[in-house]
């Protein structure tokens, strides 16, 4: 049993404020996120979780209920205290808040991007046969703009393609490739990150320090990444990065 757990607490503001996840963009109309999970049934999950916030949680269980095409939906609710809070404390925070609906292994993505059906796969299959992490290395052309900038997570991996640190690489453009020694091959991170249970208790004790550390902020974010970085840093989490040929299709704008 492998869940697929979606990250669908947030508003966009360059979406108009809507949920960017019930965008259509399938051939047959679908929205964004039932191609996603269309793409994860076919993989082999067996269970969804959608972490939803105050403004997605009652249009996603009015969407889905409890099941899609026959597998199990649960939710989880990320919450913060508004008095004191500006934005929710990040996307460590969110997976945290899913700890009581997960019940074994699990990957987690964002709930508005197209990650493939093979990139998908490959992470189930790792999952079902090892007990350690996955995260999934897409080639930058797969995943960088024809114009314009964006900014990814890079992977340094040993010989053995066990993850030894995601190190976040700012602005890169197809023009700057060389300039930021990079190359249209290197593999880099889209947040797709396969995990063993018991990953979620480990992070759950950097959160707490991570609140402490920041309790007098409004804006500080605990962001899931880096504290995966952390556990890998402190030998408590092995995460095998496998490399993947699928694009990768995310929407920013309503134009896209």
């Amino acid at each position: 049993m492998v869940t697929i757990v979606y990250m669908v607490a947030g508003m966009s503001s360059r979406f108009g404020g809507k949920i960017k996840q019930f965008a259509k963009v399938g051939i047959n109309d679908e929205t964004l996120i039932e191609v996603s999970i269309k793409q994860a049934i076919n993989a082999g999950f067996n269970k969804i979780v959608f972490i939803v916030g105050e403004k997605t949680e009652s249009s996603f269980k009015e969407m889905f209920g409890n099941e899609y095409e026959g597998l199990p939906i649960s939710y989880a609710k990320q919450i913060f205290n508004q008095e004191l809070r500006d934005k929710p404390w990040g996307t460590t925070d969110a997976l945290v808040s899913a700890k009581t609906v997960i019940d074994g292994a699990f990957v987690v993505c964002n709930g508005d991007d197209i990650y493939g059906q093979t990139a998908l796969k490959q992470a189930h299959d790792f999952l079902t046969n090892n007990k350690t992490g996955v995260t999934l290395g897409y080639k930058l052309k797969n995943v960088i703009p024809d114009e314009g900038t964006v900014n990814r997570g890079i992977y340094e991996a040993d010989s053995s393609n066990n993850v030894l640190s995601i190190k976040e690489t700012f602005d890169i453009s197809k023009e700057n490739l060389e300039e930021k020694e990079l190359n249209e091959n290197t593999l880099c991170s889209m947040n797709l990150f396969g995990l063993p249970m018991q990953t979620i208790n480990d992070l759950e004790k950097k959160l707490i320090n991570f609140k402490e550390e920041n309790k007098e902020s409004r804006t500080a974010e605990c962001l899931l990444p880096v504290e995966l970085a952390n556990l890998i840093k402190e030998n408590k989490l092995k995460l095998k990065l496998v490399e993947t040929t699928d694009k990768w299709f995310g929407v920013t704008n309503p134009s896209d």
